[in-house]
């Protein structure tokens, strides 16, 4: 089987996989709650010969399907979960939110899962008709908006046996993701306080909706003084009601404490406590912490980077036809200059800020048609992923492909208008052939295994992973 065999494949079943990811945008759940979308994806694996092993890490919706044996063993890693208050209408140039409070796929993992699932199964195909040492293995891995799905997953030891794993993201450019991204704590703080007639006993209650309004003072204090790179974002997720005749007796606010090292989130996570702590005293209220979950920082490889980059180069970026452009052009009409420059800016993040050139010749584009040169370890980008916890298991690379207008914001109305248009599903099918490309080679190849491991031995200089969770703590369902 050659690569074009893998193409050939993908292309003659585009409809099934176009119609999976529609579907999975449709259903729209949100993290460590995927079941209709996990059950989706793990049927149809059963039915091409995989053998599925569900409940990983105690997570109902993550599962590993494995077909073949022996090595190399590469994996894929898909993601299916939703965002909360991003309901929105598919196809649309406009904000019109489909569900009151609902959720939506405002980051395509949607296309992401099934981009993967393309891929397993292409190779699987090329196992299957050319029997060899191999294995190839799809993670169905839960919750990576706000759940930290993979580094459950990592912690229960789903990828100590992997030796090449290879994922994707939808987006608005074409090329490689070798970047370090932010590690992360995410964390309640509960504030327990007493109740009282806020007029005529004001004096026998303890607010902790104060203390909850004091932390957050702290906090913005101690931004000044902690690493440059370092984000402290929080939302409060419990204001002790809507009566304001009441003293708020109960009060909550979650914290996503953010920096470039685990150590450093670390530090900055213990300051946050303090300040916490010191808001209790003030309030005379009681502080309780509960950890809810981390991720790691990634830690690119270049030797499978340089395979995927190859691969995407020779496949191409999406082919966008008329259809697609006039949506994007409609689509790019709704943002703004600073939309726009945002990518632009992301842009040279994935470049290390090199080659303006090409980056302002996609500006000029409603949809990037281009392929951004490949930069290994280009710089920082400032979001996180739990790609970041594979990555210090295994060799992982990871690429981005065009599925939406170009200036589209993550996390918006207009992203998850576009994930169920033609140009998401052109990005996803050009994703899959990338990936199924590389695995095939890597599977031709199994000596770039080693060179790969080696060459992450050498970026963690005698590190081991360690979970970022602690062991106590467990997945917890979206609860805003």
């Amino acid at each position: 089987m050659q690569k074009s065999d893998l193409y050939r494949f993908i292309d003659e079943n585009q409809a099934t996989f176009t119609k999976m990811s529609d579907e999975i945008w449709q259903f729209a759940e949100m993290r460590f709650e995927e079941f209709k979308s996990a059950e989706l994806l793990m049927a149809f694996l059963e039915q091409e010969g995989f053998a599925v092993e569900r409940n990983i890490g105690g997570m109902a919706t993550a599962f590993v399907a494995t077909y073949g044996q022996g090595s190399p063993r590469v994996g894929f890693l898909g993601e299916f979960d939703a965002l909360a208050g991003l309901s929105q209408k598919g196809a649309t140039t406009t904000k019109e939110c489909e569900i009151k409070g609902g959720s939506g796929h405002g980051c395509g993992h949607n296309m992401l899962g099934v981009g993967a699932l393309a891929s397993a199964v292409a190779i699987k195909r090329f196992l299957q008709e050319n029997p060899q040492a191999g294995t190839v293995q799809y993670f169905g891995c839960p919750g990576e908006e706000g759940g930290s799905g993979k580094a459950y997953m990592a912690r229960a030891g789903a990828f100590e046996d992997l030796d090449v794993a290879l994922t994707w993201h939808p987006f608005s450019n074409n090329g490689m993701m070798s970047v370090t991204t932010l590690a992360n704590f995410q964390v309640y703080y509960r504030f327990h306080g007493r109740s009282a007639h806020a007029a005529s006993a004001p004096h026998l209650g303890r607010s902790a909706l104060d203390a909850v309004e004091l932390m957050n003072v702290g906090v913005n204090y101690l931004r000044e003084h902690i690493v440059s790179e370092a984000r402290v974002h929080y939302a409060i997720t419990n204001s002790g009601g809507s009566a304001p005749n009441v003293v708020q007796p109960e009060a909550e606010v979650l914290y996503l404490i953010r920096a470039p090292r685990l150590d450093q989130v670390q530090e900055i996570y213990e300051r946050v406590c303090n300040i916490a702590r010191g808001a209790a005293l003030m309030t005379e209220t009681k502080c309780e912490i509960v950890f809810d979950k981390a991720c790691s920082n990634c830690i690119p490889n270049e030797t499978i980077e340089r395979m995927m980059y190859e691969n995407l180069v020779a496949v191409g970026a999406p082919k966008f036809d008329a259809a697609d452009l006039e949506l994007a052009k409609a689509i790019r009409a709704t943002l703004s200059a600073n939309d726009i420059e945002n990518d632009v800016k992301m842009g040279s993040d994935f470049t290390g800020g090199k080659y303006p050139d090409v980056l302002e010749e996609i500006r000029a584009k409603d949809i990037s048609d281009v392929i951004l040169p490949y930069v290994h370890s280009a710089g920082l980008l400032s979001g996180s992923t739990d790609v970041g916890d594979v990555s210090w298991n295994v060799p992982t690379a990871q690429l981005i492909v065009a599925c939406q207008a170009f200036g589209t914001p993550g996390h918006s109305w207009q992203t998850v208008s576009q994930g169920v248009t033609g140009m998401a599903h052109k990005g996803m099918l050009t994703a899959a052939k990338v990936m199924a490309a590389t695995a095939l080679d890597i599977f031709k190849n199994p000596q770039v295994v080693q060179t790969a491991k080696a060459e992450l031995a050498k970026k963690l200089s005698g590190g081991k992973y360690v979970s970022p969770i602690p062991a106590e703590v467990q997945p917890k369902k979206f609860s805003g």
